[in-house]
C-alpha cells in the first residue's frame, strides 16, 4: 500500500473529477435511484457537497469540538432522504447543484491546507486529524460518485493510486494485494474482490495510524 499522505490537493482533484463526469450529464433527470442507495442522484451529490462542507466545519473552529459535531442545523426534504445542512437552489438545476459540489469541496481543501497538522476533530469514526477529513472526503466523493454513475449510466472509475492511499488512511483491515479501485468499493460494502465476499457492515477508523 502507499503510505503517502492524502491532502488537500487530493480532495481538489476528486472533486474535479467527480464534476467533469457529472457535467458531461448535466441534461439528464436525476431524480433517478443512484445505484443501490434509497437516494435519487440529486439527493446523492447533495449529500456528498454536504459532506465536504461538514468536514471543513469540524477543522474551522479555533478548538474544534472533540465529542460532537460543530451545531449547523440539518434537515431532511423526505423520510428517508440524506440529513444536510447545505441545500443546492433546485432552480440553478443540475448545473447548478455541480457549482454548489464544487464550492463545498474547496472550502474542505482550504480548511486541510490550512489546519495545523496537530488538529483533532471529533467524526463518528474516531477523532479526525486533517488528513483524515481529507481522506474522507475523498472516499465520500468517488465511492458516491459509483452510486450516481450507476443511476446515470455513465463511467467512473477514480485514480488507482489516490483509492490506494485512501485505503490505508482509513481502513487499514483492507488487503493490500488487490486492485484498488474494487478494493475500496468492496471495504464501502459495494462489492465483492478475490477471497473476501461483499461486506454488509462495513467502517472506517478516522484517528490517526500508530
Amino acid at each position: 500500500m502507499n503510505t503517502t499522505a492524502v491532502t488537500a490537493a487530493d480532495v481538489r482533484h476528486a472533486v474535479a473529477l467527480a464534476a467533469d463526469v457529472l457535467l458531461t450529464a448535466v441534461d439528464q433527470d436525476w431524480h433517478v435511484p443512484a445505484g443501490t442507495l434509497g437516494w435519487d442522484c440529486w439527493e446523492t451529490v447533495e449529500h456528498m457537497a454536504d459532506d465536504l462542507f461538514a468536514y471543513a466545519a469540524q477543522l474551522g473552529p479555533r478548538e474544534p469540538p472533540r465529542n460532537t459535531h460543530v451545531p449547523f442545523a440539518w434537515q431532511r426534504k423526505r423520510e428517508g432522504g440524506p440529513a444536510v445542512t447545505t441545500f443546492a437552489d433546485p432552480e440553478a438545476g443540475n448545473a447548478g447543484l455541480v457549482q454548489m459540489f464544487e464550492a463545498c469541496g474547496a472550502f474542505l481543501a482550504a480548511m486541510v491546507a490550512t489546519a495545523p497538522p496537530e488538529t483533532r476533530a471529533h467524526h463518528a469514526m474516531g477523532l479526525a486529524d486533517p488528513e483524515g477529513f481529507a481522506a474522507m472526503g475523498v472516499v465520500e466523493v468517488v465511492v458516491h460518485m459509483y452510486d450516481v454513475a450507476a443511476g446515470l449510466h455513465i463511467g467512473w472509475t477514480p485514480p488507482q493510486d489516490l483509492c490506494d492511499r485512501v485505503l490505508y488512511r482509513l481502513f487499514p483491515e483492507a488487503p493490500a494485494g488487490t486492485e484498488r479501485w474494487p478494493t475500496l468499493l468492496w471495504a464501502t460494502g459495494r462489492g465483492e474482490i478475490p477471497g473476501r465476499e461483499r461486506l454488509t457492515r462495513w467502517r472506517w477508523y478516522a484517528a490517526p495510524r500508530a
